[in-house]
């Protein structure tokens, strides 16, 4: 491996584990590719923690715009994620588009506007967690790739509104509201409200609306990933997280308003394991 695929490796290790250790399933030919494609979405989304205004945050993403765009190593500047990047797209013709519209999704994180409905909570999934599971099928499998493209947005959808369950004290915080206005407004709440204090009496029931939609994304998923070949299956590991968080959510709904859930390390290295070997 050389130096600069290590220090993707390691980027992916530090920063998003679970991508990682269900990379380690894949061929070791496709390795170096998942790693690239990881590790850029771990620099994206760590982008927010590293601006105090947006603007900074949006000129950072243009610099990635253009990368991609150019397709070429010199664009990438010497940075060792973005060239690794830039070699998987031409390896593995990746379509450019696809990171387009994930970084155009991305804007929003740097924001602090509430997510406008249930359709735009699902849309943003759908170009980020989604787009991420689709291009490392891309990866593993070319020709099955798109036939399972459907999949990969419901597994997309609930991998990620998990995500944004576990973290919503971070989000909170910060004054970023990702439930979107219409879950809100059925649980008898607002973004203003469900941003202070307790969120409000609406807040649990609208962390409850939050837990079914990601259940019901991840049902979609678990009955159709039976019939997901072999080869794309590392693709698919990390939503196969999203059961266990959502059960441990589901039996205390209010508290993730103030505390970030987890499971253990071994558990998540358990069902990874599981899945990648006995399937769905």
């Amino acid at each position: 491996m050389s130096d600069h695929a290590q220090i993707v490796m390691e980027a992916v290790r530090a920063a998003d584990r679970d991508r990682y250790l269900s990379a380690l399933y894949a061929p070791e030919a496709s390795r170096t590719g998942l790693f690239a494609l990881y590790a850029f979405n771990a620099e994206i989304a760590g982008v927010r923690d590293r601006i105090r205004e947006a603007l900074p945050g949006e000129v950072r993403l243009q610099w990635w715009r253009d990368v991609i765009a150019a397709g070429s190593v010199e664009a990438a500047s010497g940075h060792p994620v973005a060239e690794a990047l830039v070699g998987t797209i031409a390896t593995y013709g990746l379509p450019q588009s696809a990171f387009q519209n994930y970084l155009d999704a991305r804007i929003f994180d740097l924001y602090d506007d509430p997510m406008p409905s249930r359709n735009d909570l699902e849309g943003y999934c759908g170009e980020t967690a989604a787009a991420l599971i689709q291009l490392a099928s891309m990866i593993l499998d070319p020709q099955a790739a798109p036939k399972f493209a459907e999949l990969a947005g419901h597994a997309g959808c609930a991998q990620a509104i998990t995500g944004l369950l576990r973290l919503m004290p971070i989000h909170r915080a910060r004054g970023q509201c990702f439930v979107p206005k219409d879950i809100l407004a059925a649980a008898g709440s607002s973004p203003e409200e469900f941003l202070t204090g307790d969120g409000g009496a609406g807040a649990s029931r609208a962390v409850e609306a939050m837990i079914a939609l990601a259940q019901d994304h991840r049902t979609t998923f678990e009955r159709g990933a039976r019939d997901l070949p072999d080869t794309l299956r590392p693709a698919f590991l990390p939503a196969t997280l999203a059961g266990d968080y959502l059960q441990k959510l589901g039996k205390a709904p209010a508290k993730a308003l103030t505390s970030v859930s987890e499971i253990s390390a071994w558990r998540r290295q358990w069902i990874l394991f599981r899945r990648a070997t006995r399937g769905w």
